[in-house]
């Protein structure tokens, strides 16, 4: 009688162990689901908006792919948070197994992403970025993507060149314009000519100091995004921990459904 009532026992125990779970697998996927429906939301907003938001997006090549990024960062997360719900509530094994290899998957990517930057870290460093600007950056030209999107990092941080303007002395730029002492995204933006903010555009290709931006891009954007690195580091710490637990309660649910 006492060993069926200790085996009563702990089979309620276990199926109240079970229930903990689930429900806890539920609300945190729902939280998921509800972060990427947000996502989502911001990501097509921003592409349909007809207010003229749109345009600027789609004239500044950082601001058009981080878009792209979000919509698939938020269709990620809805799916994640949908499987991971669907799957708890209604203790489905075929989806809870399909949830946990989908995260089992994110995982060992973002993983292999980290790896792949430690290895890859000297391609982040000043000089290859001067090496690659004085190579490849041609002018005002919008058909060339590499530099398309150093023309926008120039005009969105108010920078110029890698270090400074110097770094495009005996590069391809000054050998496609001669005349030129640096590019028009260099100058400093102005207002209309008779006000007295204007900024003669001839005098900056010149190279005259007062008229264009003397601050490399290398330090602006690190001065820029200094704090969201850290914000980033220690949020891919938080992921990846939520991730593994993730995949903890999905297995702990999967073994436990009869």
């Amino acid at each position: 009688m006492g060993l069926g009532e200790a085996s009563a026992r702990g089979t309620a125990m276990d199926r109240d162990c079970l229930s903990c779970i689930k429900y806890l697998m539920f609300v945190f996927n729902f939280l998921i689901f509800l972060g990427g429906s947000f996502l989502l939301g911001v990501g097509v907003w921003v592409l349909v908006d007809p207010t003229g938001f749109k345009e600027i997006v789609a004239a500044n090549p950082l601001l058009f792919t981080g878009v792209y990024i979000i919509l698939a960062m938020g269709g990620m997360l809805f799916l994640l948070g949908f499987l991971g719900c669907c799957g708890a509530i209604r203790e489905n094994k075929c989806l809870l197994m399909f949830f946990f290899m989908l995260i089992l998957v994110i995982f060992l990517a973002e993983l292999a992403a980290a790896i792949l930057a430690f290895i890859f870290r000297e391609h982040l460093t000043r000089e290859y970025f001067t090496k690659e600007l004085k190579r490849h950056y041609q002018g005002y030209n919008n058909t060339d993507v590499f530099t398309g999107t150093w023309n926008a990092i120039m005009n969105t941080f108010d920078c110029c060149g890698v270090n400074s303007p110097v770094d495009f002395e005996e590069s391809l730029f000054r050998r496609i314009n001669p005349n030129e002492m640096v590019p028009a995204a260099c100058c400093r933006r102005g207002s209309h000519p008779g006000d007295s903010a204007y900024i003669p555009q001839e005098e900056c290709l010149m190279g005259n100091m007062l008229f264009r931006n003397n601050k490399g891009c290398y330090s602006a954007v690190v001065d820029y995004f200094e704090l969201y690195i850290y914000v980033a580091g220690a949020l891919a710490i938080v992921v990846l921990t939520i991730e593994l637990f993730a995949m903890v309660f999905a297995m702990c649910l999967f073994r436990g459904i009869q």
